[in-house]
């Protein structure tokens, strides 16, 4: 496809930690940014910010400035430039025209509702209907169904075939961008070529690697380290209101993170400073170390 990006020759490792501004950066959040961060500087790589804000209702004021200023009080320094999704919007478009002239997608005009009373998989009813762009969301002619991928931390990952195989949204009704696109977009643009983030994000990247061979591109190796729960047994996330990690000592909750991604810091590392801590998990950081599932549960 001759889509309007340019793909980087996969001749270093980039690697990129990509928050969504809908809250501040929690522990589950930092085990995410150290394990990006600490897998690309062990491979000679770049370590990449990138910020999702693309859903502004869901966005909290203040977030994006305020993750920045913690993974700087961590010591996770970002090789380039900062992107922000919001900035990306003509890039989206452009792809989306591109589908649109190429009969790869058609607007759609079902509600959650109807696909749920369908069984929760959408069945491909607006894809003969000519509906208009107005009042429709944008769904991708999925022609290339990921079941299955292999996870440098998870291993074989397979997806419900059915899932894998619906036409999903690229774009939404209401006029948003979905992550799956906005996603696969930059990471493209960014020349991105290892991904490490939570768990949570195994089913999507199934979707995500079908629109890499939609656009012929090559994706990148994926590694999803585990996630934190609480006692209850809930994701430790921003829409459980996790608690924000602590700025201003940040040493404890950095050992904390590398006990749970199986790096087994020393008791000696606990007087040293950030940087040194840093230093260390560099040097010693294996992947292969990380569990698939997190042995620490998290309390308050």
């Amino acid at each position: 496809m001759a889509l309007p990006l340019t793909e980087r020759p996969n001749i270093q490792y980039r690697g990129r930690f990509a928050p969504s501004p809908s809250g501040l950066l929690h522990f589950g959040s930092l085990v995410t940014a150290l394990a990006s961060y600490l897998d690309a500087k062990a491979n000679n790589g770049v370590w990449l910010v990138r910020i999702e804000d693309i859903d502004p209702p869901r966005e909290q004021q203040g977030a994006s400035k305020a993750i920045l200023d913690a993974l700087e009080a961590y010591h996770l320094f970002w090789d380039e430039t900062v992107l922000y999704q919001s900035q990306q919007s003509k890039l989206y478009e452009q792809v989306l025209d591109y589908f649109a002239q190429h009969q790869q997608s058609y607007y759609c005009q079902c509600t959650r509702a109807m696909i749920k009373v369908q069984g929760g998989i959408y069945q491909g009813h607006c894809k003969q209907l000519n509906n208009e762009k107005a009042g429709s969301g944008t769904r991708l002619i999925n022609q290339y169904p990921a079941i299955d991928y292999q996870d440098l931390i998870q291993g074989k990952v397979v997806c419900d075939p059915a899932l894998a195989k619906e036409d999903f949204i690229i774009k939404r009704k209401d006029g948003l961008y979905a992550y799956q696109l906005a996603v696969v977009v930059d990471d493209i643009f960014q020349g991105i070529t290892n991904i490490v983030r939570g768990c949570d994000l195994l089913e999507p990247t199934a979707r995500q690697l079908t629109l890499y061979q939609t656009f012929g591109y090559t994706p990148p190796q994926y590694a999803h380290v585990p996630l934190i729960v609480t006692e209850e047994g809930y994701k430790l996330s921003k829409q459980n209101k996790a608690p924000a990690i602590d700025v201003n000592s940040p040493q404890k909750s950095l050992i904390a993170a590398l006990h749970v991604l199986g790096q087994k810091p020393p008791k000696e590392l606990h007087d040293l400073s950030c940087q040194a801590l840093i230093d260390w998990a560099i040097k010693h950081w294996s992947l292969d170390k990380v569990p698939k599932v997190a042995e620490l549960v998290w309390r308050e």
